[in-house]
């Protein structure tokens, strides 16, 4: 029972996070092109009002007009009726450290530590976890302290940072693991911006407005740097987000560096976006993301299984699969913690072997499974079920 309402946890924080998500990087990439896509009032009352700058806009069968005031409006009362976008970031990390949590932090032993990467006891990797994600933020937070104004030399810096966790993050957990705690140093980055910095400044220049005092632009100016490193954070967490679908990019021998190429490739397509919303069309942008994409996907590709030599038989195959394979790949797992066989894959009947042997053969020749190698399966089993796949994957011997 315990099993199966942790799968229900999964599923409906999994569906959580993927709603206020959406609703998230939607409102930031909606202000970014807003931002971005301002020009000056046409009215000279407008900008006596205050006015830095405005867009027009036709959707759902209206048109709209959108004005952006740097330090409040001039000469008029601020309203009362104000929108704060914070609750879908909130939600959204909430809901994201809780699934971190049901997956990786109850799950640490078959999700989370991997005993040929280090021998952690689950304790140990959680407050590892833990540690990571805190210190992940303090570094960043203080490196956009000290360097506010030379983003140039900042963006460089926080590129670093953020490969050197990777290449660490994978010298402590499971390669799935690592590249989860990658997007949620990067998500709570994204987070603490909105709570620390961005909502506080905001809050500080409204009460300002409404005492008629001088409004100090700083917070401002603060906020805006931090809602534009959200949202070049923004592809590199959607791309984790989908990751641990595609085992062939984490568990490759140098999944850390599979993870900065595919961060870079969605910065520098998110850039071309930003660029284009300010009038900039740079096709560079996108064509070098691409070509980075193309170049991985080239080196990426695995070295073809021989399928000559002795023939492997099925029974043998049968043997490995029962032996490693079936204690969570069967209709009633019995691993601890699989109350049903990962994906529906079950493999117990040769017709099932048969029916799933392609992507079998590749996930267990890449080490991605068994999980954390929890039924210890050799490299020469591996190899076994690679070449029966590359000589045609017979049920028959």
């Amino acid at each position: 029972m315990e099993t199966y309402l942790l799968d229900w946890a999964n599923l409906l924080l999994r569906w959580l996070h993927l709603i206020t998500g959406i609703a998230w990087i939607g409102a930031s990439f909606y202000f970014v092109m807003l931002d971005n896509s301002l020009r000056p009032p046409k009215k000279p009352e407008d900008a006596k009002r205050g006015v830095f700058g405005e867009l027009w806009a036709v959707h759902g069968g209206g048109f709209y007009c959108s004005q952006k005031f740097l330090t409040g409006p001039q000469g008029e009362p601020l309203t009362h009726d104000l929108h704060w976008s914070k609750w879908e970031a909130y939600t959204t990390w909430l809901s994201g450290m809780s699934l971190l949590a049901v997956v990786y932090w109850i799950g640490a032993s078959s999700y989370l530590i991997d005993a040929k990467v280090m021998a952690l006891t689950p304790p140990a990797a959680v407050g590892i976890s833990i540690a990571f994600l805190a210190s992940g933020w303090v570094v960043y937070d203080l490196l956009c302290r000290k360097l506010m104004g030379r983003d140039g030399l900042l963006a460089v810096l926080l590129f670093g940072f953020v490969v050197l966790a990777d290449w660490l993050l994978h010298h402590l957990f499971s390669a799935r693991g690592a590249y989860m705690h990658v997007g949620a140093m990067l998500g709570t980055m994204m987070v603490a911006n909105v709570f620390i910095h961005i909502i506080p400044g905001q809050k500080r220049m409204v009460e300002q407005i409404r005492a008629g005092q001088p409004v100090d632009p700083r917070p401002g100016q603060i906020g805006k740097q931090r809602s534009v490193h959200n949202t070049y954070f923004t592809l590199p967490v959607l791309f984790v987000m989908i990751s641990n679908h595609y085992p062939m990019t984490y568990s490759h021998p140098n999944g850390w560096l599979v993870l900065v190429v595919m961060m870079l490739a969605g910065v520098l397509i998110r850039q071309f976006f930003v660029l284009r919303h300010r009038g900039q069309v740079k096709w560079w942008l996108p064509a070098s993301g691409a070509a980075l994409l193309a170049l991985l996907i080239v080196l990426m590709a695995p070295a073809p299984v021989k399928s000559d030599g002795e023939k492997v038989s099925f029974a043998a195959v049968k043997h490995v699969v029962d032996t490693r394979c079936t204690a969570c790949h069967a209709e009633h797992p019995t691993q601890a913690g699989f109350a049903q066989p990962p994906k529906g894959v079950v493999l117990q009947s040769a017709e099932g072997i048969g029916q799933h042997a392609a992507k079998m053969a590749e996930t267990v020749a890449s080490g991605y499974m068994p999980l954390g190698n929890l039924t210890g399966i050799t490299d020469a089993e591996r190899q076994l079920i690679a070449r029966w796949y590359a000589q045609g994957a017979r049920l028959a011997d």
